[in-house]
């Protein structure tokens, strides 16, 4: 391959984009999230931005509509005030999107500069239906989320390793427009899950494939007390139910109390002693000694979600062009 020529092809490929963001007060995140979105190489000709307001009760609309008199960057704030889920948001930004290819971010992510431009280029190949880029953690101040920083929980491996099948999490996510129109848009009234299932009907559908751009970062805080940390697990395991009654996905199965007494004995007489010797030795932090212990507690909040999490008849509604 010409390698000249491959760059000034893709160099050249400058389709138009819309850019989705759903916001439920988020009036503190979004002047950090503006920044990202003024500091995008993708050509501002070329993009332009939904910020779609979820009935927030902050002041996220004002913010949003003094953006966009303020800014260079084509801006738009949208509502959607009828259905409270971010879903129904993106739906709301997706049927104004004039761009080919629809990117999403969430309010509380921080994209990189080439985030854009890197999850764009791949859809010059007509075969890519889908691009999924990285997500990364902001730095860790705390025990919880250099934890979570540890674990790469937010990244996209774990979700394109899904063993029912591959998808990328909205957080960082683009799809070609057009493939909407064959398989509709989110579910409105769904809260979690949602990525997954679009993700899942437009690979069923067998009308292109998914690819992975690993260079295309968006950034985003992790959790940083025990109750955030157990909303964020608990909504996982609502999200593993609701594909289970969607898609038939394997259901997590429960942790026994024989198997959960023998981990926190083999943490307490195995993993602790040996940790604290590397902890003496320079060798580990107090993120090693409590490893355990912290992935027991999102274990059963995950679990937990999933069991008491009941898929609402309307949420199986998906909403078309």
């Amino acid at each position: 391959m010409n390698h000249q020529l491959f760059g000034a092809t893709t160099n050249s490929f400058l389709p138009m984009v819309s850019v989705v963001v759903p916001i439920y007060n988020g009036a503190a995140d979004l002047p950090d999230l503006i920044s990202c979105l003024l500091s995008q190489t993708y050509p501002h000709d070329r993009v332009e931005y939904l910020l779609v307001d979820n009935n927030s009760s902050d002041r996220t609309l004002t913010i949003l509509e003094q953006a966009a008199k303020l800014h260079p960057i084509k801006i738009y704030p949208l509502s959607e005030n009828k259905i409270q889920s971010s879903y129904a948001a993106r739906n709301t930004g997706i049927r104004t999107a004039v761009g080919e290819f629809l990117a999403f971010t969430d309010a509380d992510c921080r994209p990189q500069p080439q985030w854009l431009k890197s999850l764009i280029q791949p859809f010059i190949n007509h075969e890519v239906v889908i691009t999924v880029g990285e997500i990364t953690g902001l730095p860790g101040k705390n025990l919880l989320e250099r934890h979570a920083e540890k674990q790469e929980t937010l990244s996209q491996k774990h979700t394109l390793a899904h063993p029912f099948c591959s998808y990328g999490q909205t957080a960082n996510l683009a799809i070609r427009r057009i493939v909407l129109e064959k398989v509709g848009l989110f579910r409105p009234y769904l809260t979690t899950g949602g990525d997954a299932d679009i993700c899942w009907r437009i690979l069923d559908a067998n009308i292109g494939r998914l690819e992975f751009v690993s260079d295309a970062i968006v950034q985003h805080r992790h959790r940083a007390t025990f109750k955030e940390l157990a909303s964020q697990w608990r909504r996982y395991g609502r999200s593993n139910r609701y594909l289970h009654e969607l898609h038939g996905v394997d259901l997590m199965p429960k942790l026994t109390p024989q198997e959960y007494y023998y981990r926190w004995l083999r943490w307490l007489v195995k993993e602790l002693p040996k940790s604290s010797l590397k902890a003496i030795a320079g060798q580990a932090t107090l993120v090693d000694l409590l490893s355990t212990p912290i992935g027991l507690f999102t274990a059963r909040a995950r679990y937990s979600g999933q069991s008491d999490a009941k898929l609402p008849e309307t949420a199986k509604t998906i909403d078309w062009l």
